[in-house]
């Protein structure tokens, strides 16, 4: 086992995440107990993750997307917020949320989980969300259809990927990657000199304005793109803490969005 606290200290240190002004907190969200054997892992805390971390017995449950949000405001323990929360406490689950830090980690972050799947070379820092970095850029090995990457995208994600293409014919040589809902970010690869870009979401004007920007912009779904960092995290997790004898569990999401 592994005490909470010492749980807690890893991650934040791994993560870093005291370099980074998110969007909500991230590190520990709800206090469960205090000796952590079981751990699950998910995109999103959700009713289903929550309720499937209960049927696993896990101890503690580790999200990309926690509970709470600064756009959110205050909120009452009432409703779906209530459905999310309150099992949690009943049960002494400890929940951790890991926002941008695990979007811009350079070993188990979302943005280089999915550079390594496409084999990107001489992968950089990439992004700047208040001083910090949010994804990855990089090079392909070998220059790639602006189509073939667009269904390499799709096989990778499992999920269908938008493409806004100034030209089908293009060769691709370099990309940038902000996972999740980075929709207007494809300027800053714009201005990197890269020739395109990946996130999750892509907004009407942007699929209009990239294109004609003749940069190629691939939006391969919130949750598809962002589910690799919280499987990298585990992976790492069960490396640097074998001598623990934890257990870990991956919690997958069907959400289409």
């Amino acid at each position: 086992m592994i005490t909470r606290k010492k749980l807690t200290n890893y991650l934040n240190g791994l993560l870093n995440i005291y370099d980074y002004t998110d969007y909500g907190p991230n590190g520990l969200q709800i206090e469960g107990r205090t000796q952590i054997k079981k751990i699950a892992f998910a995109v999103s805390a959700t009713a289903y993750s929550v309720q499937k971390a209960i049927e696993l017995q896990a101890d503690a449950l580790i999200v990309h997307h926690g509970l709470f949000w600064k756009f959110h405001g205050p909120k009452t323990l009432t409703g779906a917020f209530y459905k999310r929360a309150a099992p949690l406490v009943k049960n002494d689950i400890s929940l951790f949320g890991y926002h941008l830090p695990l979007d811009g980690h350079m070993e188990v972050g979302n943005a280089a989980a999915i550079a390594n799947l496409l084999e990107l070379t001489d992968l950089k820092p990439f992004g700047d969300y208040k001083g910090m970095p949010t994804g990855v850029s990089g090079k392909f090995k070998e220059k790639i259809n602006s189509k073939d990457l667009a269904s390499k995208l799709e096989k990778i994600l499992d999920h269908k990927v938008i493409h806004s293409s100034p030209n089908d014919n293009d060769e691709i040589s370099s990309m940038g990657i902000i996972t999740g809902g980075a929709n207007s970010d494809w300027i800053m690869a714009k201005r990197k000199g890269l020739d395109s870009y990946l996130t999750g979401e892509i907004s009407e004007h942007d699929w209009h304005e990239a294109k004609e920007s003749n940069i190629h912009f691939y939006a391969g779904g919130h949750n598809a793109t962002e589910q690799f960092g919280v499987q990298r995290l585990l992976e790492r997790m069960s490396i640097d803490l074998k001598d623990k004898e934890l257990e870990f569990f991956y919690i997958p999401s069907s959400n289409p969005a």
